[in-house]
């Protein structure tokens, strides 16, 4: 038997947990500095082969990359925008490279979103035979909450936003939308996959309350049949009524859709308290490395400090965090100086918001600030293989 998740104790990964992410993350920030160095030293002669050695044993053998990430992870793990433990990962990873000796540490403040998941979840559906069978299930990430009694109604499921239309609101009215559409395991690239199941769990509620729905379950994003459904963050339109949303976990999807087969009548339950408070303070964080020939020209490199509070975000997106406040360690303790000045930059609120993002970009447009290069990481602390640029 699978236990039963608990979106709210999720341990902190065991030390054997962070080092096997850890272990990866010095060499994605190798894969990081080489990058920058095609585009620093694009004339660079077989001489630099030492230094690149160099850049390599460092990093191997002295980085402090995963160590700094177990940090991060333990003593910050739940840090969605908003919370007491993403302001304790600003303070940290200011005080971190400020303890690096980088050329300039500093705080780009902004209003971030405050969303709250609130008590755990609950769920189980009700059989023709009046019989109960638990759901696991959890909040999406903006969503509003349930009554306090909660919420039943007959279910419907549907595998794409075409089936919903065809029903229409007389057979969609008053009854939740359980989308349950798999993530295509024929997919070698496992994010195009993840795309085209994601755009329910952001759209589905918009859809679904279009035609009178009063609720929605999205079957969980994930590739692995499991107990653990996986958050994520959805969008509403004012125009719309509201309505509130969660995940349901892949197994338990794969239960309810075999269930719903034999009955029709199934009903579901659901209850969650979860809620938008106001946005409050916070920041990016940024480091530099200045360029000695051309300061004001920027290449930087980034990952986002905020991340679900489910978990410890290891991979989404402590590892790129300290991929990035890597690749300035390296130059730092290697005494590199690079031509144009680099960035490590960790943008807050990537997940149910972007507001880190846009902040920085509204702010380098203000200043006509120059950028030369930039690239994120934010695709988990697996063994790097490369990095793809998206095409016009």
């Amino acid at each position: 038997m699978l236990k039963r998740y608990n979106p709210q104790s999720v341990p902190v990964p065991a030390r054997s947990s962070v080092v096997q992410i850890g272990e990866t993350v010095a060499k994605q920030a190798l894969l990081f500095f080489f990058c920058l160095l095609s585009v620093l030293f694009s004339n660079a002669q077989n001489s630099d082969s030492i230094m690149i050695r160099r850049i390599f044993e460092q990093a191997l053998t002295k980085g402090e990359a995963y160590k700094n990430l177990e940090v991060l992870c333990r003593d910050y793990g739940k840090r969605l925008s908003g919370s007491p433990g993403a302001a304790g990962a600003v303070a940290y990873t200011k005080k971190l490279m400020e303890a690096y000796g980088f050329d300039s540490v500093w705080l780009q403040p902004m209003m971030v979103p405050h969303w709250v998941r609130g008590d755990q979840e609950m769920s189980f559906y009700i059989n023709s035979k009046s019989e109960k069978k638990p759901l696991t299930i959890c909040a999406l990430g903006n969503s509003i909450g349930t009554e306090m009694i909660g919420l039943q109604a007959r279910v419907i499921e549907v595998k794409n936003f075409k089936e919903l239309d065809s029903l229409g609101r007389k057979q969609v009215e008053g009854k939740i939308v359980f989308f349950n559409h798999p993530m295509d395991q024929s997919k070698i690239w496992t994010f195009e996959a993840y795309g085209e199941a994601v755009e329910y769990r952001w759209a589905g509620a918009v859809n679904a309350a279009k035609y009178g729905a009063v609720g929605v379950m999205v079957r969980s994003v994930a590739t692995s049949l499991d107990d653990y459904p996986h958050t994520g963050t959805m969008q509403y339109i004012d125009s719309i009524p509201k309505i509130p949303a969660c995940a349901v976990s892949t197994l338990d999807a794969e239960e309810l859709s075999a269930k719903l087969k034999l009955d029709t009548s199934i009903r579901v339950f659901f209850r969650q308290n979860c809620e938008m408070l106001p946005d409050v303070p916070s920041f990016n964080v940024i480091g530099e490395i200045f360029g000695t020939e051309a300061p004001k020209e920027f290449i930087s490199v980034g990952g986002h400090l905020d991340a679900w509070e489910t978990g410890t975000g290891a991979h989404d997106d402590g590892s790129g965090v300290m991929q990035s406040i890597e690749v300035l360690w390296l130059f730092k303790t290697l005494g590199i100086r690079p031509k144009h000045t680099i960035r490590a930059v960790m943008f807050m609120n990537e997940e149910n918001g972007g507001r880190g993002g846009k902040k920085y970009a509204d702010d380098a447009k203000a200043k006509g600030e120059k950028h030369l290069f930039a690239l994120e990481s934010d695709a988990g602390g697996f063994d790097p293989r490369g990095f793809f640029l998206p095409g016009r």
